[in-house]
């Protein structure tokens, strides 16, 4: 008889978390599997891919916790029927689990299909998942996928490329608008300081079309304000109206900053107005 000796190799893959950070996900990962048992395919300790699952069919449930410690729960949808009444139970008991275990946990929630899809495709969500995860609950295909990643094996399709590459001018085109909204913002702040302090003179709050004649009638004439202001009234309203009538489809960063100079200062000029406007002159605007 042959005699050979049989070793074991080392896990492959994965990051190395803190003894207390694997307690509590071990944990958390124990209560669920007695609640939940095979609905659960796999649990998986993770490092920063919430964020990116949320472009998913991921379910991230809302005040589930801090964020500190990320747990990514996946449910085997290839033989259980995940019906809208299976997943508001599973969301209720997650719940209740967190609160009982650790408030710092996070949850999020995928389909085994889609978790699938993502390592198929060499998706770079899955791969950070592999790349950073710690197997909590295994069923068979969580440690394996990792060697694979670890060896070199899991490659993108050039699907997956072509994706990814057209997510970056429909992001662009999103930081511009989000540009064009953050002006209107400013706008509506202009707007806002400016009805409160017409009505601390005793006045009704101006049509926004012609708020900035208002400013210069009961604000500037009596000396509450400087001049200036009623040119920045008058500049937030036309430019909301050419962003909102899309004759403006574009704002600079420097006239975005500008924008944002000009806009707090004239609201910290009406709060200082409406603190020190005296009582008694209001009560003698609304005598008059």
């Amino acid at each position: 008889m042959v005699e050979f000796q049989i070793k074991k190799k080392e896990k492959q893959g994965g990051r190395h978390y803190p003894k207390t950070v694997l307690d509590i996900a071990y944990e958390y990962g124990k209560k669920a599997y007695k609640e939940f048992g095979q609905l659960i395919k796999g649990m998986v300790l993770f490092g920063s891919a919430t964020r990116e699952l949320d472009r998913l069919d991921a379910q991230s449930t809302p005040g589930m916790g801090t964020g500190d410690i990320d747990i990514l729960v996946i449910l085997d949808d290839l033989t259980i029927q995940l019906t809208p009444d299976v997943l508001e139970a599973y969301k209720i008991i997650s719940e209740k689990l967190v609160a009982s275990t650790d408030k710092r946990l996070h949850i999020t929630t995928l389909k085994f299909t889609t978790f699938w899809e993502l390592i198929r495709n060499g998706d770079p969500v899955g791969i950070n998942i592999l790349r950073e995860g710690h197997a909590i609950i295994d069923t068979g295909f969580f440690d394996p996928l990792q060697a694979l990643l670890a060896q070199g094996r899991i490659l993108p399709t050039s699907e997956a490329v072509h994706a990814y590459f057209a997510k970056a001018p429909r992001a662009l085109h999103s930081a511009r608008m989000h540009l064009l909204q953050g002006a209107v913002d400013m706008y509506w702040a202009v707007i806002d300081a400016t009805q409160s302090a017409i009505m601390r003179v005793g006045e009704m709050p101006p049509n926004p079309k012609n708020a900035a004649e208002v400013v210069r009638e009961k604000l500037i004439k009596p000396g509450f304000l400087p001049k200036k202001f009623s040119r920045t009234v008058d500049k937030f309203y036309k430019l909301a109206k050419g962003i909102i009538h899309r004759e403006i489809k574009d704002v600079k960063g420097d006239d975005y900053h500008e924008y944002l100079r000009e806009a707090q200062e004239y609201v910290d000029a009406v709060r200082k107005f409406l603190d020190d406007y005296p009582r008694k002159h209001a009560k003698k605007q609304k005598k008059e």
